[in-house]
């Protein structure tokens, strides 16, 4: 099998195993119950850190694909189109950071940084594009009413800063670590 086979194999394994994960989510108090954490990024920050960041941008691409194809959007695709954004922001620069000096150090430091990224990237995405879309479909009122299970949220810049901003932080730390302990025993078989 050649380099290319290979790499898109390994790609559309890793992206069904993403799209699985999704659908093991769960919420994750105080936060609103409409942000559930999942563990599909693992499987993209494996695959991305074996192959590369344009590689994890693929893997990420399938992962949404499938998970669309096998069950349809419950946000009119906003939600999809969220959970792409800031997966990207996570594992292109951790990726790339580990790319260039692939130590245990370096994939720790991207990690971090990327998940600083994926933060922040939620963070004005949220705020400037995917909550104003959600505000024309739904209205404000019934946003800041699925998201009232956090007394401090009271409008949109306060579901970024209470809401969005720490959950993807905390999203983040957690994939991270879990890739960190898996990508050392994982390594022989995705660089087969």
């Amino acid at each position: 099998m050649n380099d290319t086979t290979k790499k898109l194999t390994k790609t559309a394994i890793l992206g069904a195993l993403a799209a699985v994960l999704m659908w093991v989510e769960f919420a994750i108090p105080p936060f609103p119950s409409f942000y559930k954490l999942d563990f599909s990024e693992v499987p993209v920050l494996l695959g991305a850190f074996s192959m590369g960041p344009l590689e994890g941008i693929a893997i990420e691409a399938v992962k949404i694909i499938i998970k669309l194809l096998i069950k349809p959007t419950s946000t009119m695709f906003i939600g999809e189109l969220a959970n792409f954004i800031v997966g990207i922001a996570l594992v292109v620069p951790a990726a790339w950071i580990y790319k260039r000096n692939k130590t245990k150090k370096e994939a720790i430091k991207g990690l971090v940084i990327g998940t600083l990224c994926m933060g922040i990237a939620g963070a004005l995405f949220n705020y400037f594009i995917l909550l104003p879309m959600y505000v024309n479909i739904m209205g404000l009122d019934a946003i800041l009413g699925a998201a009232s299970d956090m007394a401090v949220i009271k409008n949109l810049e306060t579901l970024v800063i209470f809401g969005t901003f720490p959950f993807n932080l905390i999203k983040g730390v957690v994939v991270s670590v879990i890739t960190v302990l898996m990508y050392k025993h994982l390594s022989p078989l995705l660089h087969q």
